[in-house]
Parts: structure tokens; sequence; C-alpha cells
């Protein structure tokens, strides 16, 4: 076996990236305060063909030199936006037909194994704040909150693991 170079993987340039076909899953970050976090999701939502990201609040945005360690140049791929209130955000996204799936421990949250999704349907992820979570205004505007099932000591996981985790999963059921 012998580890492949970079110019063996195909990869797309930036410029093929930005007219492919997207996957249809929109990223959205509800006040995250690491800038690690936001780099790893920009080459996670990279990696997958998301749509995009919406970044909201406290959530800081490109160009950022912290930003950029983890993205590794995604921020230059994928699109983004910024709004400065994560329910105008949601409100925008609900209109232009996407479903909103927040990632939070909430009653009558659906484990992430036994999410259904459409294939006809665009969806929107959201992420929250590292300690508070999803904001709850937000997740009263949600269409549906899942959780990842979790057998350890702790009630949560980062957050660029637990996208991984989710956008893993759902991207594979659509495939």
């Amino acid at each position: 076996m012998r580890k492949l170079l970079n110019e063996e993987l195909d990869r797309l340039s930036v410029e093929a990236f930005k007219k492919v076909e997207k996957t249809p899953f929109m990223l959205v970050m509800d006040n995250v305060r690491s800038l690690h976090n936001i780099g790893s999701l920009f080459r996670t939502a990279d990696a997958f063909r998301l749509e995009g990201i919406y970044l909201c609040g406290i959530t800081a945005t490109p160009p950022h030199r912290e930003i950029h360690k983890t993205a590794l140049g995604a921020t230059e791929s994928v699109q983004w936006e910024y709004r400065e209130e994560t329910t105008d955000a949601i409100s925008e996204l609900k209109e232009k037909g996407y479903m909103i799936l927040s990632i939070e421990q909430a009653e009558g949250a659906v484990l992430l194994d036994q999410v259904q999704l459409s294939d006809n349907q665009k969806y929107a992820l959201v992420f929250g704040h590292e300690i508070r979570g999803v904001d709850q205004d937000v997740v009263d505007l949600s269409d549906q909150c899942i959780e990842i099932p979790q057998y350890g000591t702790k009630h949560s996981l980062n957050i660029s693991v637990a996208a991984g985790i989710v956008i893993w999963e759902l991207f594979r059921r659509r495939v």
C-alpha cells in the first residue's frame, strides 16, 4: 500500500467547485465562538460540497488567521454569509424551502440514526454555541431537532466533531 500524492487525488479547483452541483445542505452557525470550529466547519462543508454556511451572532467571519489555520483554503471555495441574528437566517432559509434541523438535545429530538430524509428536500443544519448550544428561539423555529446518541459521562461533543458525524450520516443516506 502507498499513500497517494495530492496530485493523484483528482480534487476540484476552487473555480470548478463553485460551478458544480452542491449537496442540498446549508450549515448555520448559531453563536459559535471557537475560530478553530469555524475553520473546521468550512473544511467539512468543502469536503461534502455543501451549499454554504450562514455565520450568525458572535460567530467570527473570514478573513481571520485562526479560521484560515483550520479551514486550509475552504473559505475560498465555500459560499458564506453573515447574519447578526440567527433567527433572520432561519427565516430566509425557510422562505427558500429549507427544512431546519437543529443539532440539539431537546424534547422530542430524533436520534441521528432514525432521521428520515426526503430526496427532494433541502436541509439547514444548525450548530450552536459550545456551552449553551442552539438558542431556544432557534429551536422554536426548527422543524426538527437531531440528537447524536452518546454513551459516556459527557453531555456533548465538540461542534466540529458533531458536524462531521451529522453531515456524514445525512450525506451517505442521500447518495
